[in-house]
């Protein structure tokens, strides 16, 4: 079994309904959800948009490959109405976003596949629902715990906007 730390967002159509419907069928396809942080409103990152996001997080317990998950992770995208992935940091609205952000403390990087997702220290959106379900957990290059890194990012954000 393995542990698998995801990210969930949506900025369109009835959000809190599409995280559930995203998180109950990680469950039946992904793994057994070992915890969900509470949802969290954010301003949309990398694009211009009006439509406000909806995050959170999840820890899931696997039995799937981590290109198994990303598969799973990408039916469930489709099957919540997203119609194609971000690509070239080409960001648009989206329906449900799910990022795998760490599986157990492996690294991985392939054309198809990065892990950990390699933006992490660098999204309050990301780093505020994980710190609360995980923030202990030690990134397996940064060597920084998700509370070290989430108090990094607020430290420097606070800094650039002074």
């Amino acid at each position: 079994m393995h542990i698998a730390y995801l990210g969930l967002g949506t900025n369109l159509g009835l959000r809190e309904i599409n995280l559930k419907q995203a998180i109950q069928a990680l469950e039946q396809h992904a793994g057994r959800l070992l915890k969900c942080s509470s949802f969290m409103e954010t301003a949309p990152w990398g694009f211009e948009s009006s439509n406000i996001f909806l995050n959170g997080a999840v820890i899931l317990e696997t039995k799937l490959s981590p290109f198994d998950l990303l598969s799973v992770t990408c039916r469930i995208e489709t099957a919540l109405g997203r119609t194609h992935k971000s690509h070239d940091n080409q960001y648009v609205d989206r329906t449900m976003d799910i990022d795998i952000l760490f599986y157990d403390q492996l690294i991985l990087e392939t054309p198809e596949l990065i892990i950990p997702h390699p933006l992490i220290q660098n999204r309050l959106f990301v780093l505020n629902p994980l710190e609360e379900i995980a923030p202990d957990f030690v990134h397996p290059i940064l060597h920084k715990s998700i509370h070290q890194m989430l108090l990094n990012l607020r430290q420097t954000t606070n800094t650039l906007s002074q």
